[in-house]
């Protein structure tokens, strides 16, 4: 018996053939397996993130200025995956999770971009008056602003629509406070700056990796990259 999704059509330089069953369900296996990865992610980072709310791994693991100072520097990362209570933790992950459902990136990315705004995030927070942090929501707003931009970026204008009321969202925060609501299911002051962190590194990064791509293809347009 032949194989339909070869027989009907030949294939293009991106492995998918002309026809669009077969494009589409080549594209639906490899947006499974994308997604799969995704989810094996955020369940790491969920496990991970709960295991820190044990007391000793806590005290380990939370971001504090004097402990950075001292030589822990661990904590400028650790200290973003460390939550006040389980209300706090629970909301941090259910974020987490929508925007990779909204934004299907690739695992690899999503790593990587959470490092690296963990990192932005915890430095930053230097410079402020904080003596602890703890909490997600600086990198949500990274991941956040930084796939809407690249969205709109590429041409999906309703995706500026996003982008502009994270931004409204985050001056907002700044200028008259956070929920205080939110605060008291937290049991702790919402750290607006490293919202304002997360944001702004969120959008820099985002602004960079578009123009690198961009600049990489015409490289390899023009034969300069392979």
């Amino acid at each position: 018996m032949k194989n339909d999704n070869v027989a009907v059509g030949r294939y293009t330089s991106d492995g998918c053939t002309q026809t669009r069953f077969a494009r589409f369900t080549t594209l639906i296996t490899i947006a499974r397996h994308h997604n799969v990865n995704l989810s094996l992610l955020f369940l790491l980072i969920s496990c991970c993130a709960a295991l820190l709310q044990l007391p000793a791994a806590s005290e380990w693991a939370q971001w504090h200025a004097s402990a950075i100072h001292q030589g822990e520097w661990w904590r400028i990362v650790t200290g973003n995956f460390t939550h006040t209570n389980l209300v706090h933790l629970s909301i941090n992950l259910a974020a987490l999770w929508a925007i990779g459902w909204i934004f299907r990136p690739s695992w690899r990315e999503t790593l990587a971009l959470m490092l690296a705004l963990s990192v932005v995030i915890g430095l930053s927070n230097l410079f402020t008056n904080m003596s602890i942090y703890v909490g997600l929501s600086g990198v949500l707003h990274g991941l956040f602003s930084y796939w809407a931009l690249s969205e709109a970026l590429q041409g999906r204008r309703s995706s500026w629509l996003l982008v502009t009321g994270i931004i409204i969202k985050v001056i907002y925060e700044l200028w008259n406070g956070a929920s205080p609501q939110t605060a008291q299911w937290i049991e702790a002051d919402i750290a607006t700056e490293a919202h304002a962190f997360g944001l702004l590194g969120g959008l820099v990064l985002g602004y960079i990796t578009h123009y690198h791509k961009r600049y990489r293809s015409v490289q390899v347009k023009h034969g300069l990259l392979k």
